[in-house]
């Protein structure tokens, strides 16, 4: 089964993440299945970036481990990323730019590798220096596209001619890819990008071939959307019933905006570009108050800013969606790199009593249906709903079905009846704690909605003691209601019942999971369990899951183990950590060296195994 790697590395500016959206694009469109990962500058222009793309004929779960194709525009693209490729792998570097160590050394030294038929230097063989068998193609990609294209920006495109060729990709996808990419920019342009992109092809025939590298047409037939985990959430809003947003541009949760900016208007609803993230969620509880349904997004800086207006949601029981598509902290900290750091903030930040749900999205997919879920119990439970994305999942781009609505049916907020309008009290104590919710302009439903502590009809009760406990006891009853749907969105992976466990959180659930099915064919007992909602956590879920095992490992994107922390304070249980903090998600690999680890303490009988690993 067709299963590679690609990386394409080198200088923001340089075409790196468009040339990754090309190569996605067609590999998709070719019928592969795919899963990318990106990784760019916080500059505007400069700094390293980097896309990856894994392609398949089937099921892709990660980013992938070892790279099979790497396209190295620059010296440190190839200083970062040569240590990655496999063995057998490819190494496609721009030879105007820089000499891979190992061909200098393997030339005597020399700065530069023989001439190619065309007088130009190529490289190509095996270089144990590098990595065991890797093979080496050196492309003049900045001479090619200045002297014979006459545009030194179109040596991205050669570069990707160059791959697609050497991986027996169809040359009229690309083709017709290049005329839907750049058509609106005339005839001219068209034709300068098709030069090179044929360019690049016909270079394949200059180099002496040594690699196996060989995709041809993928195998999937049916249709299938390819679009990142930002789009797909966008586009879960939609069907949710969404039609209002408002937000402040924050990266890496910007294009959330821009895509409801260009689809809301369309089904009449409305984006505002707030001053500030306060603002923005003061204006979503506005408009929720009139009876919309409205959602902001935004990240780690922005959502510490909205901690205020999260209490008034819950004081005053608006029904509100809050996206974070977290980074790395804190301050501005890394805005461009991914981490799983706001645990403690999405649940707790804020003061006094506070309730919230908090929710994990794992998977481009899921990024549709559970912000659908979202929205549900935010107008079931009359709260705001924290959803949890990072920059790893909000900007990986995935082929996956086109979605069915009807899946997740759409809930709506209970509204007072004619009766119930008679005497209306917004606030009215009810046996499951939900109350009716007028809008504006139903007769007899005016009502005041604000953070005062209040009474039943929403006057002020700033100085009522009693009405205080009452109502605080309200809300959270509406909170802990939602723990049984917590327990139903718990998805397990591997063993139920295993000898080494795995819990996790959010983007990494596919890593964890792909992890899992390796594990195993290595002979280990283990299991994965995955909650959709952290707070309040699937605690009957976990327990079931925990007892039993051997040791529990609760891999985490965060420096402290925010998710294991909270575990530990429900149940008492050695869990080991497994913490990475660098702006990068998973690897499967990281994941199975971590349950060998373990494995082999529980084998041997080692106690106290959490303080040792």
């Amino acid at each position: 089964m067709v299963d590679y790697v690609f990386r394409v590395g080198g200088e923001g500016g340089e075409g790196v993440i468009s040339t990754g959206e090309m190569l996605t694009l067609d590999l998709a469109r070719s019928g592969f299945e795919i899963y990318t990962f990106r990784t760019y500058p916080a500059e505007i222009k400069g700094g390293h970036a980097n896309y990856q793309i894994r392609a398949s004929g089937q099921l892709l779960l990660s980013q992938g481990d070892a790279v099979d194709v790497l396209l190295a525009f620059n010296q440190e693209a190839y200083d970062k990323h040569a240590k990655d490729i496999r063995p057998g792998g490819v190494l496609v570097y721009d030879s105007d730019s820089y000499i891979p160590p190992p061909v200098a050394a393997a030339n005597g030294g020399a700065a530069a590798q023989a001439a190619g038929p065309s007088g130009q230097r190529t490289g190509g063989g095996n270089i144990p220096a590098l990595v065991n068998s890797t093979v080496l193609y050196g492309v003049p990609l900045t001479s090619l596209a200045t002297e014979q294209v006459g545009v030194k920006l179109t040596k991205n495109i050669i570069a990707l001619g160059f791959v697609a060729e050497l991986c027996d990709i169809p040359r009229e996808t690309f083709e017709a890819l290049l005329r839907e990419k750049f058509g609106r920019k005339g005839e001219t342009v068209v034709q300068k990008n098709l030069q090179a992109l044929h360019i690049g092809m016909d270079y394949v025939k200059q180099v002496a071939r040594k690699d196996s590298i060989k995709l041809g047409a993928g195998p999937r037939k049916t249709k299938e959307l390819i679009l990142s985990g930002n789009e797909a959430l966008a586009l879960g809003a939609i069907a949710a019933g969404c039609r209002f947003y408002a937000g402040y541009p924050i990266t890496p949760a910007t294009d959330i905006m821009e895509f409801l900016a260009k689809e809301l208007p369309k089904i009449g609803g409305f984006v505002v570009q707030t001053e500030d993230e306060i603002a923005a969620l003061g204006a979503v509880l506005g408009a929720s108050f009139t009876g919309k349904k409205a959602m902001t997004a935004t990240s780690g800086p922005g959502f510490s800013l909205m901690t205020e207006m999260m209490g008034l949601a819950v004081a005053a029981e608006i029904p509100a969606v809050v996206v974070d598509v977290q980074r790395v902290g804190p301050s501005t900290g890394m805005p461009t790199k991914t981490e799983q750091g706001d645990f403690y903030l999405a649940c707790y930040g804020g003061h006094g009593n506070c309730p919230r749900v908090v929710m994990a999205l794992t998977s481009v997919e899921d990024c549709f249906y559970g912000i659908m879920r979202a929205f549900n119990l935010a107008e079931q439970f009359q709260m705001p709903v924290v959803v949890l994305s990072d920059q790893y999942l909000g900007h990986r781009k995935a082929t996956v079905p086109v979605f069915e609505i009807a899946k997740v049916p759409v809930v709506n907020r209970r509204t007072p009846t004619a009766q119930e309008l008679v005497g209306y009290k917004r606030y009215r104590f009810t046996p499951d704690s939900i109350s009716p919710m007028a809008m504006p302009g139903m007769e007899g439903g005016g009502y005041i909605a604000e953070g005062l502590e209040h009474d039943e009809g929403g006057y002020p009760a700033a100085s009522n003691h009693e009405m205080h406990l009452r109502s605080t006891k309200k809300r959270y009853a509406k909170w802990a209601a939602v723990e049984p749907v917590a327990n139903e969105l718990v998805r397990i992976y591997g063993e139920p019942h295993p000898e080494i466990g795995i819990i996790g959180w959010g983007s990494s659930e596919g890593v964890i999971r792909e992890a899992v099915q390796l594990a195993q064919a290595k002979g280990y007992s283990v299991g994965a369990l995955h909650p959709k909602i952290l707070y309040p956590a699937p605690l009957a879920k976990l327990k079931e899951f925990i007892d039993g095992t051997k040791a529990v490992i609760v891999a985490e994107v965060n420096y402290t183990g925010q998710f294991a922390t909270a575990l530990r304070k429900r149940f008492a249980y050695d869990f080991i950590q497994l913490n990475k903090c660098v702006g990068l998600p998973f690897t499967p690999k990281e994941i199975v060296d971590k349950i060998e680890e373990v494995a082999a303490h529980v084998r041997s009988g080692h106690r106290d195994l959490a303080a040792k690993l």
